[in-house]
């Protein structure tokens, strides 16, 4: 008996009713993007209710392609986040049993954006310069700032709309563990003003030709209470995390991690997991979306990997026990047809899949933690404290 969670990061399906509050009004991730390609082309998905759930969200249209079906062969809803923030760490956080009551703390865009101390003491600890201070893409800066860190040896520190502490180096003059170490030392110095992440953002090459590795690493404030994949591990139920999983919640609730960097690589894993273990519960994100075409802004190929992981995904049901159960969702939106770049304060769709079920609808739930209590109840543990299960 499996329980697999499928996070599709950033797969937004509609702007969430307090959009206006994050200046996301207007946004709608899965509905812009096919209008801006024509249509996507995704009847796995399309089976599973995801043309149904548009109609639960009112003032969001239906998604150019993806038409309504009459008998789903999922369970289909929406979920609306209810803590404050729509960056990677609060969605994960909130689908995993907590709900913050405030946000993380966020730099100002303004230059420089991080206190003068914090700057101080990462330089004097780490024995490097810091140049960027201010909140930019990280693609952009790279370009900006790369062959003024290669000539320095300074590391480019920037921020965004997330509560974010970026480190880029170009690991070729930098070396990759100790970037890996000056993260370390930022994640501490950023934990008394509660910033979600501290990620190392390694890259190569020259100046004109720069380009990120895959050794992206996340350095994750640490949550105050335990998450469902704790209340798992302490019952001795195996967890399984795919991708940046393990980054996000600090290795806690962890029995085993392969950090795939690429969405390709985590499919391959989720099958591997699948097959090989009779029972536990498999967590997984599929990155590309957010992190190749989302921040970028790239409509086109945002479909296309829609349209990839729905081919994986009809391949990959016939994998399934007839025990197990598959949760299909995202942690925020970043519609790429949206100014700016960054993500986007939306609904995200609830698609739970149970071989031999017939699908019925799971309407709109008010907390991602809702699928926290529903993996209490499938593994019969205790129940968590929030959400109400959609089981």
């Amino acid at each position: 008996m499996k329980a697999i969670l499928i996070v599709l990061d950033s797969v937004g399906i509609g702007a969430a009713p307090d959009a206006v509050a994050y200046g996301d009004v207007g946004a709608a991730t899965l509905q812009n993007l096919a209008v801006a390609t024509g249509g996507v082309n995704i009847p796995t998905l399309r089976s599973m209710g995801l043309g149904n759930i548009p109609g639960l969200l009112a003032g969001n249209s239906d998604i150019l392609g993806v038409t309504a079906v009459e008998e789903p062969l999922a369970g289909w809803g929406a979920m609306r986040e209810v803590s404050e923030g729509k960056d990677t760490v609060t969605g994960h956080w909130e689908m995993a049993g907590i709900k913050l009551s405030s946000g993380f703390h966020l730099f100002p865009h303004r230059y420089p954006a991080f206190p003068a101390s914090l700057v101080s003491e990462f330089e004097r600890r780490t024995g490097r310069k810091l140049i960027g201070n201010k909140a930019a893409s990280g693609t952009d800066i790279m370009e900006e700032l790369g062959e003024e860190s290669m000539k320095t040896g300074a590391f480019i520190c920037y921020t965004s709309a997330d509560s974010v502490f970026q480190i880029e180096a170009n690991i070729d003059v930098i070396p990759l563990k100790e970037l890996y170490s000056a993260c370390v030392t930022a994640r501490e110095l950023c934990d008394p003003l509660k910033v979600g992440r501290v990620i190392a953002r390694p890259f190569r090459g020259k100046p004109g030709s720069f380009k990120r590795t895959e050794d992206r690493k996340d350095y994750a404030y640490l949550p105050d209470y335990p998450t469902v994949l704790e209340c798992l591990t302490d019952r001795g139920i195996s967890v399984y995390g795919v991708g940046k999983i393990e980054d996000i919640y600090s290795g806690r609730g962890i029995t085993e991690s392969v950090h795939a960097g690429n969405m390709a690589d985590a499919q391959k894993e989720v099958v591997r997991f699948t097959r090989e273990r009779e029972d536990g519960f498999i967590f997984a994100n599929f990155i590309d979306f957010d992190m190749l075409y989302g921040h970028r802004r790239d409509p086109v190929g945002y479909a296309k990997a829609l349209e990839q992981v729905d081919g994986w995904l009809s391949s990959y049901l016939p994998v399934l026990g007839d025990d197990d159960i598959l949760i299909l969702t995202a942690d925020h939106g970043n519609d790429p047809t949206y100014t700016g770049s960054d993500h986007t304060r939306e609904y995200v769709p609830l698609i739970v899949y149970r071989p031999g079920e017939q699908g019925r609808c799971l309407g709109v739930r008010d907390g991602f933690y809702d699928i926290a209590q529903s993996l209490a109840e499938f593994f019969e543990i205790d129940s968590m404290p929030y959400g109400e299960s959609f089981l």
